[in-house]
């Protein structure tokens, strides 16, 4: 068999008389290029809106909905994870990409089994992923049978017996994965876990692992908690926010109403990105008058434009002034009395950035002397900081060690577990952290465990099972024959996609349980089987009544949500529902009342309160508008680490060597996209229109290679002696530093190695690619 990941020119894959397109096809729009813009929201944000919700479901559906959307009697946003204010505004409290989330998951289109028998998984794996995604809501159970190509329905009863049977038929409960996207409720999450526990196995990967895990194993290390500590009121009262990594105009627009709240507040707003952002940079709010007529509010006092990685080297070389300042004028700089009583290893990293070379951390940074000095003086000065992050930060093999070094400016001025200051990770998909909290992690703890077990009477399995990493090891190994994907696009979200999708193909049978089709559906095992459920923003009638789900947001506030809308379609289950399904196809022996759980939520919740702390009178305290925020012992000082401290940690300067003519490539989204959903075809901030297939270079690497704008290029990536290739890219002159480029996922995941992970948690390192560009 020709090794796919070296020469991935090739690009389909033959399975059970299946001819299918792994990675999206290699074509051209008509693209248009203008300069990048300085200000976010405003008058264009309204306008894109306007046009996404009347393409999809026309304007007086759509404004209906939106003014549900997180209202504390509507529904919680199927975007982003940002926190909403205690008092919601009256005027709609959703941002541009939060409109277009629901426009695609409200959408009037809809899929049906003439739909399937019309077009073959072939010819549809040969479309785009933004065409796929325009279709429509799946209306309807489908069900591909092995060497077939065409989709064809199934009732609900035989699909969970055909699900039921195989599982079955396994010879270890470990040769099957429940995979997790972040969009699925608390209630719903729960009894997943509890479903793949009663059944034998811990392989419950989910988006996380791509994505924050290195948040939670920095955090987890260092202050006893993988979550962030601040509260959305913290970040108003801030003296100093830091954001780094993170791109809140596209994809936490509302996180810009708190920084601009914090900026009237007397705050000052550090940016630290290889990308100068129009989010960032001002932000014009779309609910205020004066602002769409003044030209909003500048957010950012300092712009930090840093090499790809080169966040710790930024950080260190900060702390190496700031400790110079303090031994000036003890006292003034660093929180002595918080770091006696609440913290361990000082005196280690003390002596390690006494050891350590400013010069080659300023130079590692990428930042100019006087820079870095001037972001130092910030942190010498205020009082009150957070640091706010994302994906530019975890997604490295030093992504926990990043994380760390946040944990460390922060400890060093006691900017934790007090008002206006602490870590704020800030999570990309709604509900991801809930997930989390819900127990859906292959590496559970064993209190957790123990609580299952005595709840439900069983013994939950204690060995540790497959993250998302090892889930696509194991399938390419044939350890594993069955996966369900419960919501998400795995084949388009995950890191090598080539190999991933030929691995999948391994898989006996692989189960979706989603709203819309994706390519996920088409790059299947050699059975495949589709479970339309209905979406957050629908209504959800069991036996006793309406009911209602619970979601936690990237601060730690759990709150309900209830949908209003119609099913898209009266052959759609909820996916409590549907878990409950194959559960009970499947746990023939289980003791557990599923339907009980099916019927009444509240029956969920109950059991969650009984084995999961700090969900105490959950169904009491859920009812309450604005919901109720989780323990977190870092908000408080009150640390969970085994030794209830807070612990400095000693980083080195990240020195990943690249070959000389090579260059770091970084995947980023676009402004038309929500992780894999493609909403369009525009990134309107970077001012590229109708294209996707673009690198964005510096003008000064393009000069050195002798590229034109526009010019058409292929791109290697190179990992350990191996090659990977994605061709029919069309270069773009733009503000990036030096030796660094840009491109869009999932167009570029085919390039990021799966063994190119972050140490300790395993995150794809999608954030430092090695490439090579040839021209065409």
């Amino acid at each position: 068999m020709l090794n796919l990941r070296q020469n991935n020119l090739i690009r389909y894959f033959q399975m059970s008389n299946r001819k299918v397109t792994i990675v999206p096809p290699e074509k051209f729009s008509d693209l248009t290029i203008s300069e990048p813009k300085t200000k976010a929201v405003g008058m264009p944000a309204i306008t894109s809106s306007i046009k996404h919700i009347a393409d999809e479901m026309g304007m007086a559906k759509g404004f209906k909905l939106l003014n549900k959307m997180n209202q504390q009697d509507g529904f919680d946003c199927p975007g982003c994870a940002w926190p909403d204010p205690e008092k919601p505004s009256a005027l709609g409290e959703y941002c541009e990409n939060g409109a277009k989330a629901i426009a695609e998951e409200a959408t009037d289109k809809r899929i049906t089994a003439s739909f399937f028998s019309k077009n073959s998984v072939e010819h549809l794996s040969e479309q785009t992923d933004y065409y796929i995604g325009k279709l429509g809501r799946l209306t309807e159970p489908m069900y591909l049978p092995k060497g077939s190509s065409h989709y064809q329905p199934i009732s609900w009863d035989d699909a969970f017996t055909k699900i039921g049977d195989k599982l079955n038929t396994l010879n270890s409960p470990n040769e099957a994965a429940f995979y997790t996207s972040g969009r699925t409720s608390n209630e719903a999450a729960y009894m997943y876990q509890l479903m793949a526990r009663q059944f034998g196995t811990n392989n419950l990967p989910d988006c996380s692992n791509m994505c924050h895990e290195s948040s939670g194993a920095g955090l987890s290390a260092t202050v006893g908690i993988g979550k962030g500590s601040v509260t959305l009121n913290d970040l108003h009262e801030a003296e100093l926010i830091i954001v780094m990594g993170q791109n809140p105009g596209t994809n936490h627009p509302r996180m810009l109403s708190a920084l601009e709240k914090c900026k009237k507040n007397g705050g000052t707003i550090v940016t630290v990105n290889p990308l100068n952002e129009a989010g960032t940079n001002t932000f014009v709010d779309p609910q205020s008058p004066l602002a769409m007529l003044t030209g909003g509010t500048k957010l950012e006092d300092l712009f930090l434009q840093v090499k790809i990685n080169g966040d710790v080297a930024l950080l260190k070389a900060a702390m190496i002034l700031m400790l110079e300042a303090e031994e000036k004028n003890p006292n003034s700089v660093f929180d002595h009395n918080f770091i006696k009583e609440h913290c361990e290893n000082y005196d280690e990293l003390i002596a390690h950035l006494k050891s350590s070379d400013y010069n080659e951390a300023v130079k590692d940074s990428g930042i100019s002397d006087k820079k870095v000095r001037t972001f130092a003086q910030l942190l010498i000065t205020k009082r009150k900081t957070i640091i706010c992050w994302a994906m530019g930060i975890t997604q490295h093999k030093n992504g926990v060690e990043n994380v760390q070094e946040i944990v460390n400016v922060l400890l060093l001025k006691g900017s934790i577990g007090k008002p206006g200051a602490g870590t704020c990770p800030v999570r990309g998909h709604s509900n991801v952290q809930g997930d989390r909290t819900m127990g859906i992690w292959e590496k559970p703890k064993e209190p957790f465990l123990k609580k299952l077990d005595e709840r439900f009477q069983f013994t939950a399995p204690r060995e540790h099972g497959y993250d998302v990493v090892e889930t696509i090891k194991a399938m390419d190994e044939k350890k594993l024959k069955m996966f369900i994907g419960l919501g998400g696009n795995f084949i388009s979200a995950t890191p090598d996609s080539q190999f991933t999708g030929e691995a999948m193909q391994k898989c006996d049978l692989t189960v979706q349980i989603s709203t819309k089709l994706n390519r996920g559906h088409l790059v299947t095992g050699q059975e495949a089987i589709i479970l339309p459920c209905i979406s957050r923003s629908e209504t959800d009638i069991q036996k006793s009544g309406k009911q209602f789900v619970t979601v936690e947001n990237s601060m730690g506030v759990v709150h309900k949500s209830t949908g209003s809308l119609a099913p898209a379609s009266a052959n759609l289950k909820s996916e409590h529902a549907i878990i409950a399904g194959i559960a009970k196809a499947t746990l023939k022996n289980s003791s557990t009342n599923w339907d009980d759980m099916i019927d009444n939520y509240d029956v969920v919740r109950s059991h969650i309160e009984g084995t999961i702390t700090g969900f105490d009178n959950y169904n009491t305290k859920v009812r309450v508008a604005g919901g109720f925020s989780l323990p977190n012992g870092s908000r408080t000082r009150a640390f969970t680490t085994p030794d209830k401290k807070a612990h400095f940690t000693v980083n080195n300067l990240p020195k990943e060597k690249i070959a000389a003519d090579n260059f770091i490539m970084m995947t980023i989204r676009t402004h038309d996209q929500y992780n894999t959903t493609i909403y369009g075809m525009d990134d309107r901030y970077r001012g590229i229109t109708n294209e996707r297939r673009v690198i964005l270079m510096n003008p000064s690497d393009m000069k050195k290679k002798g590229f034109k704008q526009e010019q058409v290029v292929n791109l290697t990536s190179h990992f350990n002696g191996e090659e990977r290739k994605a061709n029919n890219f069309k270069v773009v002159s733009y503000n990036i530093p030096e030796g660094c480029i840009a491109s869009y996922f999932p167009e570029t995941n085919v390039l990021v190695p799966l063994n190119s992970v972050a140490k300790k948690s395993n995150t794809p390192a999608s954030k430092f690619v090695e490439v090579s560009i040839q021209t065409k």
